[in-house]
């Protein structure tokens, strides 16, 4: 903790000089620039090898800058920044003419978010100004949850990494759009759309309908991140199957497998001998059986999967969100982690 502030003076100068600076939140960990410099956030989609019509949310430090980068600051903004800031929550809201359009993906809305993280907040504070902030990866691979996670995928001369622990969260934020007077979750998260409805005292619609959809294209970007069909993948092939067809899925692998399970035990990976017919061994991982725990040790473990170089990494299907509405965002990340190559 000691070096923080030296730490954070010398993120500010490489920001300021439009370079990169890796940062933690509550979520994952985000790549981090200047958010109204065209060339810093061109750099960022450069490193990430990003599709330049998948926007970017920028963050910031309160609700203060917020309006800096928003033309329209409607009252449900205001409700919802009020409740949920500093917190998991990315509002939607008309984007101001100093956001640059690749921000944006040319799009006339931005997401923006206040993290709540002490380091990223100091960070935003000694910048003085909104940050952009995708996950801190190659693009459509597992995002990073730790700053070694940052270090394996870029290297610290193209990216400092500000090392603020474990990300407490998991998962990426909950996207909601207040654009138009409507209220719309376009990604799911931590928060639920039913305690944002609370807030704004009506219904809100979950255009995140759980369905994966045709991936956007330059000719139809999309509203917020997060909405490529095949995202947070690992590099090996992963399937999503229900837990009564693991034993069948495996058994037409010749090498190792690695399973993904919610039960009753969190204990470390644990090797099973190998199954009937089979050359290589079943590898499991155990995962929290509540929702929240199970968000938190995700992306980890799909590395932890990743790094057995498996033939195959089957997870069970999570359970549906009539569980917990948390269980919605999980199912979310898995679908998009199984739903074809990494890294499209």
């Amino acid at each position: 903790m000691d070096g923080l502030p030296e730490q954070i003076a010398i993120a500010v100068q490489r920001l300021r000089a439009g370079e990169l600076v890796a940062f933690p939140t509550e979520t994952v960990y985000g790549l981090g620039a200047d958010a109204l410099s065209d060339a810093a956030v061109k750099r960022v989609f450069e490193v990430k090898g990003r599709p330049a019509h998948n926007p970017l949310i920028v963050h910031v430090s309160g609700e203060a800058m917020a309006r800096r980068v928003a033309a329209d600051w409607p009252e449900d903004a205001r409700k919802l920044a009020a409740r949920f800031w500093p917190g998991p929550l990315s509002i939607v809201v008309p984007k101001a003419q100093s956001v640059p359009a690749i921000v944006t993906g040319s799009g006339p809305n931005v997401a923006v978010r206040c993290p709540s993280h002490p380091l990223t907040l100091a960070l935003l504070e000694a910048f003085g100004g909104p940050l952009v902030g995708p996950s801190a990866n190659v693009s459509g691979l597992v995002s990073p949850t730790a700053a070694e996670h940052v270090r394996e995928a870029f290297d610290e001369r193209d990216v400092m990494v500000l090392d603020g622990g474990p990300c407490t969260g998991g998962i990426e934020s909950t996207v909601v759009s207040v654009v138009g007077g409507r209220a719309r979750v376009l990604r799911s998260g931590l928060i639920d759309a039913a305690v944002i409805g609370e807030v704004l005292g009506r219904e809100v619609e979950c255009a995140d309908s759980g369905v994966i959809s045709t991936t956007p294209t330059a000719a139809t970007p999309a509203e917020a991140p997060g909405q490529m069909s095949s995202h947070y993948a690992p590099k090996a092939k992963a399937v999503m199957v229900d837990a009564g067809d693991v034993e069948s899925v495996i058994g037409r692998a010749t090498g190792e497998c690695v399973v993904i399970t919610h039960t009753k035990e969190e204990d470390a990976p644990t090797p099973l001998p190998p199954h009937s017919g089979r050359v290589g061994k079943t590898h499991v991982i155990r995962m929290p059986v509540d929702a929240r725990g199970y968000a938190r040790r995700l992306y980890a473990a799909l590395r932890e999967a990743d790094a057995m170089h498996p033939e195959l990494i089957v997870i069970v299907t999570p359970p549906d969100e009539s569980k917990n509405p948390v269980w919605r965002a999980v199912r979310d990340r898995v679908k998009r982690a199984t739903a074809g190559s990494a890294g499209e």
